[in-house]
């Protein structure tokens, strides 16, 4: 058994800490919106239990459509637009990493280029404007369709596929597109499952690019409605369209109860999303590929 020193016990209790204050304003969020609507001002700033329990925090947002409409609207943007994300990033980074065409240093120049340079808002605006996307979730699923960061990261993990291995594939008559789908992207999960997990979040947490094309409330992601609520402290919209509550109920709401929950709900399919991701991450993809 390795034996435990001072530093290591140091580093230990330094990410401990870290965590606890990452943490604990979560668990204060989560008893909040637990809490019980007359009790929830006993709760402290480090508070972690709830102040009795009810349930009524999520019944207002749950009756609300605009809260479920915005959480499926969410869920749409960002299972697409990942999707289409990865799909073309992969492709990119193969041709890049894996071919040799004329050009290709210029190519990667001019990506250098636009990664550093962005245009503003002013023109990708009238761009889309253009295309005929404005009130559009294809506004935002295509925007930045390829990440170049991201592009030349997946490069990397292309790259340090061995040369034998499609040799190998060559010789036995693949082409480009079966050594892309059949070893490149089995043998690049780690990489794809990073990338998807940041594109995910990307597409997850935007609402500055949707408060500008989206007009449609119907059509809002949920960062959209929780800004609505959390921010500007929209309450009339959070309870205009829901009927469950009798008016002595409503009377005795805590609306930064609502707020929390609100919070709690946007932050849950990314901590259901994380772990499932986090298998991909095994080291020694390529244990096994190469024969001595």
């Amino acid at each position: 058994m390795k034996k435990l020193t001072w530093t290591t016990a140091i580093i230990y209790g330094i990410l401990f800490l870290i965590s606890l204050s990452i943490l604990i304003p979560i668990l204060n969020l989560l008893a909040m919106s637990f809490s019980d609507p007359l009790r929830v001002h006993e709760l402290k700033g480090l508070d972690i239990f709830p102040k009795g329990f009810s349930l009524i925090n999520y019944e207002v947002l749950f009756s609300n459509p605009l809260i479920v409409r915005s959480i499926f609207n969410s869920l749409f943007i960002t299972a697409a637009g990942t999707a289409l994300n990865l799909f073309l990033t992969a492709m990119a980074a193969y041709v890049l990493a894996r071919t040799n065409f004329v050009g290709k240093r210029l190519v990667i120049i001019f990506l250098i280029v636009i990664m550093v340079f962005e245009p503003g808002l002013i023109p990708e605006y009238l761009l889309v404007k253009d295309l005929g996307l404005l009130d559009s979730y294809l506004s935002l699923i295509l925007y930045k369709a390829i990440n170049v960061f991201y592009l030349f990261i997946l490069m990397r993990f292309f790259e340090d596929v061995p040369d034998s291995i499609l040799e190998a594939a060559r010789i036995d008559g693949a082409g480009h597109f079966k050594i892309f789908t059949k070893i490149m992207l089995p043998l690049s999960k780690p990489g794809l499952a990073t990338l998807g997990l940041f594109y995910a979040i990307y597409h997850w947490n935007e609402y500055f690019r949707a408060t500008i094309y989206l007009t449609d409330p119907n059509k809002w992601p949920l960062q959209v409605v929780l800004r609505q609520f959390v921010v500007e402290r929209d309450n009339t919209s959070l309870l205009g369209a829901q009927n469950v509550l009798s008016y002595e109920q409503v009377a005795a709401l805590d609306f930064g109860s609502l707020q929390a929950g609100t919070i709690i709900i946007s932050m849950v399919p990314l901590l259901i999303f994380y772990p499932i991701i986090l298998k991909y991450y095994a080291k020694g993809a390529l244990e096994g590929g190469v024969k001595d």
